[in-house]
């Protein structure tokens, strides 16, 4: 009686086995993808590389996401499930810039981690530049040695991030001088002197009230917002 059953367990595993790897029943039929906005579903099956005909179950999904996110940088999150009995479904969520870096002739996006993850030709429309002019005296240098550029670009992306909705809308550079000297240029040639990204929200508020007391002034300073002021006409 022993014996029947283990015979039978022996069985029926081998049974399973043979339907997951051996038989073509449950195999890659199809790849499935979802979430493209700038990239194509094309270029995301080629770089998942999920060769039809293989058995689902061998699919090694890891590897599948680590490849897309090593060579499609565009790419935030991914995920790949088996779609039984016969697909891949890769589901991607792209990055999303906030902020360009010119390059020669190009662009660089970066998005809101203050990771640069691509380079376009054309600039899309409505995302500031990002201008790096820490190098353009001594303190604001040591700054740079200080905080590196990663970190300078992050607070750039904070400060961005932090910006009212209508000012947000007409900004159209960020200027990084330095940690605690952060500065905007919007579409009428107004400028507004940010300051480091602490303190976001009061500045946000600071400078929708200050624009609304001042609509003819053509630079804000908001980098103390209990103490904001606004010149020129």
């Amino acid at each position: 009686m022993i014996i029947t059953l283990v015979l039978a367990v022996s069985l029926l595993g081998a049974g399973a086995v043979w339907v997951l790897y051996g038989s073509q029943w449950l195999r890659v039929r199809e790849v499935t993808v979802t979430g493209t906005a700038v990239l194509t579903p094309q270029q995301v099956s080629e770089v998942a590389a999920v060769t039809v005909g293989t058995p689902l179950v061998s699919v090694d999904t890891d590897a599948v996401e680590a490849r897309l996110r090593k060579e499609l940088p565009r790419i935030d999150s991914v995920e790949t499930v088996r779609s039984w009995p016969h697909g891949i479904s890769v589901k991607v969520v792209e990055r999303t810039p906030v902020l360009l870096v010119r390059k020669g002739a190009s662009f660089v996006e970066v998005d809101d981690e203050g990771v640069r993850f691509a380079t376009v030709s054309e600039a899309p429309k409505g995302i500031p530049l990002l201008e790096m002019s820490a190098s353009s005296s001594r303190s604001a240098a040591a700054s740079l040695r200080r905080f590196g550029e990663t970190r300078l670009t992050r607070e750039a992306v904070r400060a961005a991030g932090s910006l009212p909705p209508a000012v947000a809308r007409e900004t159209r550079l960020v200027k990084v001088r330095s940690y605690d000297d952060i500065a905007l240029r919007l579409t009428d040639g107004r400028t507004v002197a940010w300051g480091s990204a602490e303190n976001g929200a009061a500045k946000g508020r600071a400078l929708t009230a200050l624009m609304k007391a001042a609509p003819a002034a053509r630079h804000f300073d908001v980098s103390a917002p209990t103490a904001p002021a606004s010149s020129g006409s």
